[in-house]
């Protein structure tokens, strides 16, 4: 009698199949619910095609890879609302980049289009560039290259990033920390300016609860804890606000949005405070269905008016974004009113129409502008300014990165210029940022500016309502320091391409006069020469040495023919020889690794100290962590371990630079070592305060450095500097010090 029953391999076979086939038809049904043209045969197509592409190839996670494409698709279909193009494009994406096929191959069977969409998705073979790091800034610019041309390859781009994200649990810590800081370094950023709001939300809370997984829980078990109080807040405030719609005939729905986990935590230690001092944790979102006989802007005023009939406002919090909307395509009214519990309430009156364009973003937009003429909206321009830096982009790659990173995430001010139209500027804005808003010539020439009729510097500030004349004049150029008068990526691009242009025509005039020189020695002006003489003054480069001549900043030598026969090893030649690598032996690649530590990235690099107190890793001094605090580490050039906070600034441009120097790391207990920490209290004032903090303090096993505390209209606040041994001790101390008698906050800051 046979053994009929299936190996655990053929089960794993069929449920795969199973699997992808499921998924599958939920990505068709889903396209033949939407509202393009249907092009169900060039999907199926697609989807065949990638599925032997990938046969026998599989995930992390252990899933069959084409699993992978097909949730981008559903992603790119069911909460982009895309079509057939960008489908397959997304179905697509990995084959050129992961298989033997060719993009010629995506262009004979499915067109050109498509073909270009999976090009832009496709990463840059590594042997390009010998620097990693390098390979990563230059991928991200020829991802935004294709996307000047066609918008749909970043939103494929962001789909594929979503669902890494979802599925980011089946790696090693070390990527995870790469791969959440990119995240949050660029795509969450991109998403907030293409619009994307659920996604970019998403992918937020996503790198926030791998970077901060204890604060992500924390956070999350207090929402649940809430929920049942914000419900009831919910229906008091809903409750005549329906009686009065219901007489206005409205068609309408209203729901809570919750702030993000993420959004919570960035508040709490933006202002400082704990999570029970968030008052704007929940808003109430007003979504209705315009009519025939009034427009929506109108109709968001109506419903202002029904909400101020019953609830008092607060004018300080009211956001007109319908009238003009915020550079992403944003529209919403909000308005912020006293709640029948007592409590602020945000309100967000907005159409359908603007509901959808603040989910689904930048596709949304062009669904409703299909067949309509408009003017360039905020994003057409951005758009529009992507490209301008493609056309001149910085050399190094990764200033790239840095200008493109500029203004996607920045909120926006309202300037007027002197005939009263209306430009849209990034907060911190400057005068000469203006100018270069306007033209480029207009910022090249800039001299000053009148800022509501009074004359201020090319770095003034500018604020919304601000009325803003540029000055010019014609002998102007833009000098080095201008960069440090910029914000927007425009103004700094341009002065970028015009700094290096004056560079270039000032080190022709130095190589004419040096070649002169030369000619007056009658020494032949030999590249080697040339070269000597380079070296002679300490340069790197000809161009450099040429430029140094032209600006008087080096005086070539009375005598040349001495110069040049000056002996090799100088200290100066010696120095700028091992700078060049002139002369130096070509080493194998044994010999460069030798020396070099070995890293096991399938394990925690653990952080220790000996009973000396000797450790090692180094600690970060942008943002010092503490035994405790989530962290990660960075292999320095010198193969020491710099360990910052998940949190850090400066830590989140390293992993999106160099994500293969990025390790996980773990703290082990230190004992020895004491590390500083600023605790920030306030409070009311009152005889003995200062006495009894510092009774508090010396009941732990830590030392104050620094106690400043001062005392305005019956309140005291002020900072202590403490060496502490690690976050328990802090914890400890905040929890010691918030019960002492009219001491009303208490938290540690970073400084």
């Amino acid at each position: 009698m046979s053994d009929n029953r299936l190996t655990e391999q053929e089960h794993k076979e069929l449920t795969d199949e199973y699997r992808v086939q499921s998924k599958f038809e939920k990505l068709m049904d889903e396209y033949n619910h939407s509202n393009h043209r249907h092009k169900v045969e060039l999907i199926t197509k697609a989807f065949n095609f990638a599925k032997q592409a990938h046969v026998g190839v599989y995930r992390n996670d252990g899933d069959p890879y084409i699993l992978h494409p097909l949730e981008v698709a559903l992603i790119v279909c069911k909460e982009m609302g895309l079509g057939s193009t960008s489908i397959c494009a997304a179905l697509l994406h990995d084959v050129v980049e992961d298989t033997d096929f060719e993009v010629v191959d995506i262009s004979n069977m499915f067109g050109a289009k498509i073909a270009q969409l999976v090009e832009g998705l496709t990463k840059i073979p590594g042997e390009i560039f010998a620097d990693k790091d390098v390979k990563q800034a230059e991928n991200f610019r020829k991802l935004l290259l294709t996307m000047s041309s066609d918008i749909r390859v970043i939103l494929v781009k962001m789909a594929d990033r979503l669902h890494n994200m979802r599925t980011l649990g089946s790696m090693r810590p070390d990527k995870q920390y790469k791969i959440a800081g990119e995240t949050m370094f660029i795509y969450a950023p991109l998403a907030h300016r293409l619009g994307l709001f659920a996604i970019k939300t998403e992918l937020e809370d996503l790198s926030f609860k791998y970077e901060h997984p204890d604060d992500f829980r924390i956070i999350n078990e207090k929402l649940i804890a809430t929920e049942e109080m914000r419900q009831r807040l919910f229906d008091n405030f809903a409750k005549p606000v329906r009686q009065r719609f219901a007489e206005l005939n409205m068609t309408y729905e209203m729901k809570a949005r919750v702030k993000s986990a993420y959004s919570i935590w960035n508040k709490m230690n933006s202002k400082n405070v704990p999570f029970e001092d968030i008052y704007d944790i929940f808003a109430i979102r007003i979504i209705f269905e315009p009519t025939g006989q009034v427009d929506e802007k109108n109709l968001c005023w109506d419903i202002y008016a029904a909400i101020t009939d019953i609830y008092r406002t607060r004018p300080d919090r009211l956001r007109d974004w319908v009238s003009r909307p915020k550079a992403n395509g944003y529209q919403a009214l909000h308005l912020t009113v006293m709640g029948p519990d007592g409590q602020w309430i945000e309100i967000q009156i907005r159409s359908k129409r603007m509901d959808e364009i603040d989910e689904k973003g930048f596709a949304a937009h062009w669904k409703y502008k299909e067949g309509k003429v408009e003017e360039d909206t905020e994003l057409d321009k951005w758009l529009h300014t992507i490209t301008e830096i493609l056309e001149n982009p910085n050399p190094n790659t990764l200033d790239f990165l840095d200008t493109i990173k500029m203004n996607l995430f920045s909120s926006e001010i309202f300037v007027f210029t002197p005939k009263g139209d209306l430009k849209t500027l990034p907060k911190f804005a400057t005068a000469l940022d203006f100018a270069y808003s306007l033209h480029t010539d207009i910022g090249n020439n800039c001299i000053g500016a009148k800022v509501n009729h009074r004359l201020v510097p090319l770095s003034h500030k500018l604020e919304s309502g601000d009325q803003v004349e540029i000055l010019t004049s014609k002998v102007q150029s833009p000098k080095l320091e201008w960069l440090n008068y910029v914000t927007t990526a425009k103004a700094r691009t341009a002065i970028e391409i015009m700094l290096r242009r004056e560079r270039k025509e000032i080190s022709r005039l130095g190589k004419e006069k040096v070649l002169e020189y030369f000619q007056k020695a009658d020494i032949e002006p030999s590249q080697s020469y040339i070269d000597r003489l380079m070296l002679h003054y300490s340069f790197v480069k000809r161009d450099d040495l040429y430029f140094a001549v032209e600006k008087g900043e080096v005086k070539l030598p009375d005598n040349l023919r001495k110069a040049l026969k000056e002996k090799d090893n100088t200290s100066i030649f010696g120095y700028v020889k091992k700078a060049l690598g002139v002369g130096k032996k070509k080493s194998s690649d044994n010999e460069n690794n030798k020396g070099k530590k070995k890293f096991d990235k399938s394990k925690p690099y653990e952080l220790t100290e000996d009973a000396l107190g000797k450790h090692n890793y180094v600690i970060a001094s942008c943002c010092k962590p503490i035994p405790g605090d989530d962290v990660f580490g960075f292999i320095n050039d010198d193969q020491s371990v710099i360990v910052h906070k998940q949190s850090c600034s400066i830590g989140l441009r390293l992993k999106s630079s160099f994500g293969d120097r990025i390790l996980s790391t773990s703290w082990s207990s230190h004992i020895n070592r004491s590390f500083e920490a600023v605790i920030h209290i306030s409070g009311i004032d009152k005889v003995g305060i200062l006495t009894d903090i510092s009774r508090a303090v010396s009941e732990f096993n830590v030392n104050i450095i620094r106690l400043l505390l001062e005392v305005k209209d019956g309140m005291f606040e002020g900072k202590i500097n403490l060496l502490v041994h690690d976050v328990d001790d802090i914890h400890n101390l905040c929890i010691a010090i918030s019960k002492i008698e009219n001491v009303k906050s208490v938290s540690r800051i970073a400084e």
